[in-house]
């Protein structure tokens, strides 16, 4: 008679658990927010693929909504100017795979990119929507401001955060946990797979007095029922992004 293994789940920690040593893309994030909400599992397991568990902080899972500047380019290779760097906004969740890896589920990423959203979604299966995204600085604040486009149904977000006013962080735990992903899980033509990324600790600051109007998360299909909100800033990182590698099914 077979018995299921019970997979050991993979540690959180705030350097990658793996290290890319051939990376297909080099990245470079920046101005970047980290915005989340406690949800129950239940409000997220309709969404998420059925091979992957929600992981969950003291039994609650977390929904994201990260804007971000990105620069994008190949190994030995300078950036192209206008096309090489854009902003990026996703909403997220946060899932093991059933080796108990850790990593994160992507629910929309909006990028102002209408050709880079068609590619990725025919050859990765990811969720990019193609929108007007602005992005400005002011004073200590930064304003992400962004319209979906295609594909339906419409939705706008706007988000204004503040930089250079950080308060103590009373969970350090659950920042890191929130934050310290370096692994993303995703279905594409081939069945599930992961992409590994590279990056340094980030320099985390939790802010108060963030102002968001967001039609992003329910467009992905999360009800927003708890107000609590955690903002996070970090500075700027550069990434190594790994080639995507297929998960067997277990067994």
């Amino acid at each position: 008679m077979s018995r299921t293994r019970t997979p050991v789940v993979e540690p959180i920690t705030p350097t990658p658990p793996e290290s890319v040593h051939v990376p297909w893309m080099i990245q470079r994030w920046s101005s970047i927010a980290f915005l989340h909400w406690p949800v129950d599992v239940e409000q997220l397991r309709p969404l998420v693929l059925e091979e992957l568990t929600i992981d969950t902080f003291h039994d609650r899972a977390w929904v994201g909504l990260v804007p971000f500047r990105m620069t994008i380019r190949l190994p030995f290779l300078p950036p192209v100017p206008l096309v090489s760097i854009f902003p990026e906004i996703n909403v997220r969740t946060y899932v093991r795979d059933p080796d108990g890896r850790r990593g994160l589920y992507f629910l929309s990423l909006d990028v102002p990119r209408s050709a880079a959203v068609a590619g990725a979604r025919l050859a990765l299966g990811l969720p990019y929507m193609w929108s007007r995204i602005d992005v400005g600085e002011s004073g200590d604040r930064i304003a992400y401001m962004a319209e979906r486009r295609s594909p339906s149904p419409p939705a706008k977000t706007s988000i204004v955060v503040p930089r250079r006013r950080p308060v103590p962080e009373p969970e350090p735990d659950l920042a890191e946990f929130l934050t310290a992903r370096f692994r993303l899980f995703a279905h594409g033509p081939l069945g599930l797979y992961s992409v590994s990324v590279e990056h340094p600790p980030w320099d985390l600051r939790r802010v108060r007095g963030t102002s968001v109007d967001d039609e992003f998360i329910a467009a992905a299909g999360v009800p927003l029922d708890h107000p609590r909100l955690h903002v996070h800033v970090a500075d700027d990182v550069n990434v190594r992004v790994g080639f995507p590698k297929r998960i067997s099914p277990p067994g």
